[in-house]
């Protein structure tokens, strides 16, 4: 099965679709092109896909990325068996063309409750969007495949649609969580509690605890990282490949997750809250409904307010002088993310789903 992966919005590194999806396709012994914006984002093309660059979808800036992913997908239909796209944008892209292969819309987001996080929309302009969007929806629901990353994705559907959720890659083996050094790792921005980050960070310093953030920032948090890292406050790595990123946890004290209370967030599983425990470390988090959920579930973790700093370095600070209880809850998540929330056992589900919509015999 030769497959056409598009993205215009996401990083070509991004984890669900590369370190995932991507490499289950090809460990089952499929054929994938790649089209991402790779010049844009300042990386090259994996070996073991087709690389093809496609301009980057920003802000207002959206139009001749779009514009060039349907020329891509004209040129390249007949060449392939099914396409999988990832972005709402992309939906542009596909329908209405008479002659096509099978289309997969991978569902990441609810995509009209985004758009409260969106400051290049005016917010005039967000209600008539927010219709657009849920009218898109539905008529990718009518003439495309879909999947959905959360099961709370299902309600915006009139029918029921594959689940493929976020997990992870988890290790054979796992380093004890340490006791000098916290990690963020994922998107930075101030919805997802940049700023946060930082007081704590600061209120860490007299503890010799470091706390290092990985991951791209917004235009908007970057001057406020620069200027934290200027003065020796954290350390920031910018952005990582998601399999280098990983072994950055390996042996922290703790992960933060720190979202603030958004529409967005209240539905959606932090995929770095399944990191954090699939590496063994403690889970310090803010109280959207799953990560309360999967935190308490299987005590591998803390619960902290929204936007409280001192709460969050509080919390740090007792698991830093209470070493057996970091370790119990750095095993106890390890152990509930090897059973319940390891990728593998969801590639199989996903690629027999692709093969299925492709007409491939399995």
């Amino acid at each position: 099965m030769h497959v056409l992966v598009m993205t215009v919005v996401h990083h070509p590194e991004d984890a669900r679709i590369l370190h995932r999806q991507i490499r289950a396709l090809v460990d089952a012994g499929h054929e994938v092109t790649y089209a991402a914006p790779y010049t844009a984002r300042g990386v090259v093309p994996r070996s073991w896909v087709n690389g093809v660059d496609l301009p980057r979808a920003a802000e207002r800036r959206r139009f001749a990325a779009v514009r060039a992913a349907r020329r891509l997908f004209k040129r390249l239909r007949d060449q392939v068996d099914l396409v999988l796209i990832h972005d709402p944008e992309l939906l542009f892209a596909v329908v209405g063309m008479r002659r096509r292969p099978p289309v997969v819309w991978d569902v990441h987001e609810d995509t009209p409750a985004t758009l409260s996080l969106k400051p290049w929309l005016p917010a005039p302009l967000r209600p008539p969007v927010r219709a657009l969007a849920r009218m898109l929806e539905g008529t990718a629901e009518r003439h495309l495949h879909l999947l959905l990353a959360e099961t709370a994705y299902a309600g915006r559907f009139r029918q029921a649609h594959l689940v493929v959720p976020n997990e992870t890659w988890v290790p054979d083996t796992v380093t004890a969580p340490g006791d000098d050094r916290v990690v963020y790792l994922g998107w930075l921005s101030e919805a997802r509690g940049v700023r946060e980050a930082i007081e704590v960070a600061r209120l860490l310093l007299p503890y010799r605890v470091v706390v290092e953030l990985i991951g791209y920032a917004d235009p908007q948090s970057r001057p406020l990282l620069n200027q934290a890292v200027a003065e020796g406050v954290l350390e920031w790595r910018d952005f990582m490949p998601n399999d280098e990123a990983l072994k950055r946890l390996d042996g922290a004290l703790a992960g933060l997750s720190l979202l603030r209370d958004e529409p967005n967030y209240r539905h959606s599983m932090p995929t770095k809250i399944v990191e954090y425990m699939a590496h063994g470390i403690p889970v310090i988090t803010t109280p959207s409904p799953r990560a309360v959920e999967l935190v308490e579930r299987y005590h591998s973790g803390v619960v902290v307010p929204w936007q409280d700093a001192k709460a969050v370095a509080q919390a740090v600070i007792q698991l830093k002088t209470d070493e057996r209880e970091r370790r119990s809850q750095g095993a106890r998540g390890y152990s509930a993310a090897r059973a319940n929330h390891h990728w593998p056992n969801s590639a199989r589900r996903f690629v027999s789903q692709l093969e299925a919509w492709a007409g491939v015999k399995q």
